[in-house]
This record gives structure tokens, sequence and C-alpha cells, in this order.
């Protein structure tokens, strides 16, 4: 196997950071001006904005709005190198990686390529319903669902224009239901004036969830409102409801009901991404990385796991902290930290959750907060979410992209990015050429 070319060896000490998450790329920004090479992986040259894919698959906003090149971030920063990459395996005895580029030493490793979709081993699910763990996956619901409708527009028989219309949404966390939000607004504002030929009152959205509430985890208020501003917006929720089975056309529930559809989205979970080359044992629930408080591989010290990956019990999160930005991110800025006080021999700090709170929109001026000592709901949460997540976006560019987007969407009632992008196959091309 080739070694991963042009990362010279300056005898400083080298740790592989393989992902670019809010995990990965907040590690590698705070340790840019450290005493160590960092050599940073991702299978993609940008960084991507998962808590705004929903927006992406309902046409709200552009891929390239919620994404930022990675080699940008480091430019001029002669210490760090980035490879666009994929792991493939873990050597932990010799301390080196191998990519499909190539394999790397390491002095430390830091695993933070996160989680993908769960699907609890259904393989119907898996061939049939929808991911939304990705840009890319974002982007083929946004056709999947525009085609549907252009298909529904010239279908003769009601009861398949009636599944090609329908579409039914699993697992009611924040994804689901903002997701569920935003198609609920389509419904109402947009779709009606694109496709006016189809009676979309026959369009059904509903949300699945298989616990007791929606927004598992918020507070019993704001879970409370979220089910109402969905069900004001036309959304059925089905409470307590598991989805048995999928064929693509129609779900079979556990209770016996079925939902006729061909457009079933499935945010019900998510599993650890699979690091092969290391012992069984060292995954826990969920395929996740079992680590020590200092985010490392339990008996490894030159292993560390950070972001949605990294499996660390706690006295107040027995299963693990929730796999959200949040964690990811503070757990990397305790490892950079960490990583500056191995390089004087300094006692590691164990990294402590600090929950600063949760927000989760289900449409216009309807959201709900829930923050340390307060809990509101409304106009103001939403303001919030939107002033949060602005924030959040990298690249000033980006930010003023997506400001002007909800600010036309908001007061048009309407967004121009409803299109359907696909590669051709070389045989289209070419029959293309010959007409």
């Amino acid at each position: 196997m080739k070694i991963i070319a042009n990362i010279p060896d300056t005898g400083k000490k080298r740790i592989v950071i393989a992902g670019g998450g809010f995990a990965g790329l907040k590690l590698a920004k705070t340790l840019r001006k450290s005493n160590f090479q960092v050599v940073l992986l991702d299978k993609n040259n940008y960084h991507q904005f998962q808590p705004l894919f929903y927006q992406v698959a309902t046409a709200g906003l552009e891929p390239s709005a919620i994404s930022f090149p990675l080699r940008k971030i480091f430019q001029e920063q002669k210490d760090i190198h980035f490879r666009v990459a994929s792991l493939e395996k873990v050597d932990a005895e010799n301390r080196t990686i191998t990519t499909d580029i190539g394999e790397l030493s390491y002095d430390y490793l830091v695993l933070a390529i996160g989680a993908r979709t769960n699907f609890f081993g259904n393989q119907n699910l898996r061939r049939h319903a929808i991911s939304m763990k990705s840009l890319s996956e974002a982007i083929n619901l946004r056709n999947t669902i525009l085609d549907n409708f252009e298909k529904a527009l010239n279908e003769p028989d009601p009861e398949i224009a009636a599944r090609l219309l329908n579409i039914v949404i699993v697992g009611g966390g924040p994804t689901g239901v903002e997701l569920a939000g935003a198609l609920a607004e389509m419904k109402s504002y947009i779709l009606p004036k694109d496709y006016p030929e189809l009676d979309f009152t026959k369009m059904q959205i509903h949300l699945l969830e298989a616990s007791p509430k929606v927004l598992n985890g918020y507070s019993e208020k704001s879970s409370a409102k979220g089910k109402e501003y969905l069900e004001r917006l036309g959304v059925k929720v089905l409470l307590d409801t598991y989805v048995k089975d999928y064929d693509g056309q129609q779900a079979e529930l556990a209770n016996g009901e079925t939902l006729h559809t061909e457009t079933l989205i499935w945010a019900a979970g998510v599993r650890g991404n699979e690091v092969p080359g290391l012992r069984p044992e060292a995954f826990g629930r969920g395929s996740r990385l079992i680590v020590d408080e200092f985010n490392r591989l339990k008996e490894n010290p030159h292993i560390f796991v950070i972001g949605d990956l990294a499996l660390m019990a706690t006295e107040d999160y027995p299963n693990g902290h929730p796999q959200v930005a949040t964690v990811a991110i503070q757990q990397a800025g305790n490892l950079a930290k960490n990583f500056l006080r191995l390089a004087k021999n300094e006692p590691l700090k164990p990294y402590k959750y600090f929950h600063k709170g949760a927000l989760a929109t289900v449409g216009r001026n309807l959201a709900v907060a829930d923050l340390p000592g307060i809990r509101f709901t409304g106009f103001i949460a939403w303001m919030l979410w939107l002033i949060v997540h602005l924030m959040e976006i990298l690249g000033v560019k980006n930010r003023l992209f997506v400001f002007i987007n909800w600010a036309w969407s908001y007061f048009t009632y309407d967004q121009s990015l409803r299109l359907m992008i696909r590669p051709r196959g070389k045989e289209e091309e070419e029959g293309e050429l010959v007409a």
C-alpha cells in the first residue's frame, strides 16, 4: 500500500483527524497555532451544515449555501494538511491508518466520522426509504419529491396520484418535525401555485414517532407545543407508531394499518459509522466507540473519539451524550486543550457537557426553545432559532445568501429553488447528440 503523498515528516507530533464535520473541523481549527502537525481527512472537500439539510430537501436553500470548502479554511496554514479520503482501516498496534488513497502513520488519531442512518436491520426500509444524513441525500430527496409531483400531474389513476403526493416521515425528533413543518408550508403556500391542476387537499403528510411524544428529550411543554404546531399546519402526527415494513408503495405499521406513499423519509435513528480494525469490544450501544472522560478510546492512549461516534457514559448520560452538534463542538474544544496539555506533560481535563439548550422550528413564526431555566415558544423562539443557525453557518457570503433566501421566502411566501438537478447517463447524452 502506498503512503499518502506530500505530507512531510517535520519532526512534530502528528495528529490525524478523520472527519471534517462539526467535531473534526472545530478540533483542526483550534489546533492551527499549536506545535502539532495536523492532517484532516474527509470523504468530501467541504464542510456541510447538517441542521439545514431539510431546507435543501424542501427547496428552501441551495446546497452551496450551507457548504464551505475545507481547503479555504486552512489556507496558509503550513502545518495543517487536508486530503479527500475515506478511512478504511485502523491499525492501532502500529499507529497507522489505511485510506482509499494510501496509508498514513500517526502519533495521535482522532475519529470524528460521525454516524449513519440506522434502519435497525430492515432491508426493505434500507432499499426503499429515503434518508437525509448528507447533502447529496438531501438533494436526492428534493429531486424525488418534485419528480413525484410531476408524475402525479400526469397520472390518470387517482389512487396512484394520491400515493405520489402523500409523504410519510418516520421519526419525530428535530429533523422529522422541522421537515414535516417545511413540507406542510410548501403544500399550503407554494405547490398549489406550481401545480394548479392538482388537488392538494388529497395530499397527506404523516409524521410517525415510536415514542409517546415528538421532540423526545425536550420539555413536556415544548413537545406538546411542537405537536400542536404540526397539527395546525395539517400534519397528521401518529405517536407510539412503528413502521414494520415498506415496499416502496405501502408502509405497513406495527398496529396493522397501512399508509400508501411513494415517499417515505427515514429520520428515526442513527448508528456510528464503521471503523474496521478496532476490536469488537471497543464498540458499545449504537455502534459507538466507548471512550473515557477524556474522549480517549479505552485501553488505547493514542486514539481519541469525538462527536456522534463517541460513547461516553456518565451519571447524567448513562447511554452517552446526545448526538448533536453542540456536544461535538464542545468535545473538540476540550480535546484541543488536552492535546496542548499532553505536549506539556500536564494532566488531562475531563469533558463535561454544558447543555446550552435546544431549539426546533416547525414553521413560519412557530418554534420551541428549551433554554437553561427558561422555555418559550412562538415568534420569539423562531427568531432565536433563525439567529443561532445563521451565526453557525461558515462563511460571510453563505450567511448573506441564507439570510436573503429566508427574507425572500418570508415576505413572498415563495422561493425559486425548486430545481430537479440530476446527472445524466452517457447513453442519454449520446442520444441527445445524435438527435
